[in-house]
């Protein structure tokens, strides 16, 4: 008599028995989820990029980034499954074990039913699908008299693996254990935060082979549209007034009641602009202190003024020189690491321009635009002598950052090649150190 064992190495109907019992389990204890398929990458197209390939079929294993082995635009199924899940409830908790106060319930690890799984959305769930919690909407948000509806709850599938406590008596797994993380507003999962908030004539992603109707609307780029008329197949949204198939979408989006980017950016524009208003300019300002003209000995400049003398101030213009020019001839102790303003000291005039002005007076300041930086000349009576560079400028990235380390950084022009054509100047690294096939 062969010996008894519930393990066998096929699919028995031990194995089916358990497994039906299991999936009872889940359908009368476990709560429905709504799963967002992932299905692979979007297609970028044909390109000269040998790390961006062009793949002729739609497949979640394909991968858009090669170089840095990233799927940043990903595409979603349109059709969206229902699927029994279980997961253990958690409060608000602060980890007291690391330095400083961290929340630890954002973190869920959910188990689904393998063979439910499988049927009902064709494979298991893997990561980069999206779990819709119904349960954990939000139906009083703080703007609720605004909102008028409940906000969704997101989740994404980091990671995956068969579940410990779904091994059955006959050593097969059961349940699949999937690790989330709360969604984010991010640019891979733009098709799904992108869809209107009201879903009566939405068809998802604008198709190139379908013909839409009058009031059906669509996805293109990070805008939803409306058909204003029949639309023939291949008419895509341009997204300008005068369009006279497409319209922008007026209706809100879960983006507009879930994200907080546009938040994020308000507040990060407001400390800017604060900054800006407080320190103006990089470097030191040296604008408020008086300099002592001095003669070509280094000696202050006439009897009369002395160092301490406190009628003496940069508005002063009845200072005798006889034939001593009454500008200083450099900025003295005011010298230093970014303290360069292109402004003559003491409040003296200034003429701007792209040439030195004719018949100039000893002690005169000239300007030059045409030098990068600004370059500021003093005529000492037989030459212009350079006084200072204009290097202060504004910290924030703008283009009155007019300095040579800023232009070579953003240049806003192009370059001709022969074999690329022409090729933007500015280019990130990420996009100017990529690999070329040479064959």
């Amino acid at each position: 008599m062969p010996k008894l064992s519930l393990y066998r190495e096929n699919f028995t109907n031990d194995y089916k028995w358990f497994d039906r019992r299991i999936s009872e389990q889940f359908t009368v204890g476990c709560a429905t989820v709504l799963i967002h398929k992932y299905v692979g990458p979007i297609n970028q197209g044909t390109s000269n990029d040998a790390t961006q390939p062009d793949y002729l079929n739609q497949s979640v294993n394909n991968i858009q980034d090669l170089l840095y082995l990233e799927n940043r635009d990903r595409k979603y199924d349109t059709t969206v499954y229902r699927l029994r899940m279980h997961h253990t409830m958690q409060n608000i908790d602060f980890d007291l074990t690391q330095f400083g106060l961290f929340l630890n319930n954002d973190t869920l690890f959910c188990t689904v039913h393998k063979t439910d799984c499988v049927n009902t959305i064709g494979r298991l769930l893997m990561s980069g699908d999206v779990i819709e919690m119904p349960y954990l909407r939000e139906f009083f948000p703080l703007n609720y008299d605004e909102v008028q509806t409940s906000l969704k709850r997101y989740y994404v599938v980091q990671d995956t693996a068969n579940a410990a406590e779904g091994f059955s008596p006959t050593w097969y797994p059961h349940l699949w254990r999937v690790k989330c993380e709360p969604l984010v507003d991010s640019q891979e999962f733009a098709q799904i935060l992108t869809q209107p908030e009201n879903q009566t004539n939405y068809f998802g992603p604008w198709g190139k082979t379908i013909a839409y109707f009058e009031g059906d609307r669509v996805t293109f780029g990070d805008k939803n549209y409306i058909a204003k008329q029949d639309v023939p197949t291949g008419v895509a949204p341009t997204g300008k007034d005068d369009d006279p198939y497409w319209g922008l979408d007026p209706n809100q989006t879960f983006r507009d009641m879930m994200s907080t980017y546009q938040k994020n950016i308000d507040i990060n524009n407001a400390i800017l602009a604060q900054a800006e208003a407080e320190v103006p300019l990089s470097g030191y300002d040296t604008v408020p202190f008086y300099i002592v003209p001095t003669t070509v000995d280094g000696e202050p400049l006439g009897s009369t003024y002395t160092a301490d003398q406190t009628l003496v101030n940069s508005s002063q213009t009845d200072i005798p020189s006889s034939s001593e020019s009454i500008t200083p001839r450099n900025n003295a102790w005011t010298m230093g690491y970014l303290t360069g303003d292109g402004l003559p000291p003491n409040g003296a005039p200034v003429t701007p321009g792209v040439v030195f002005p004719r018949d100039p007076r000893e002690g005169d300041f000239c300007l030059r635009l045409d030098y990068m930086p600004n370059r500021l000349f003093r005529f000492d009576g037989a030459h212009w002598v350079k006084f200072e560079d204009r290097v202060r400028t504004n910290i924030t990235p703008s283009n009155t950052n007019d300095t040579e380390h800023y232009a070579f950084y953003n240049n806003p022009g192009d370059i001709s090649t022969t074999d690329r054509g022409e090729i933007p100047r500015k280019q990130s690294l990420s996009k100017a150190l990529r690999p070329k096939d040479d064959n």
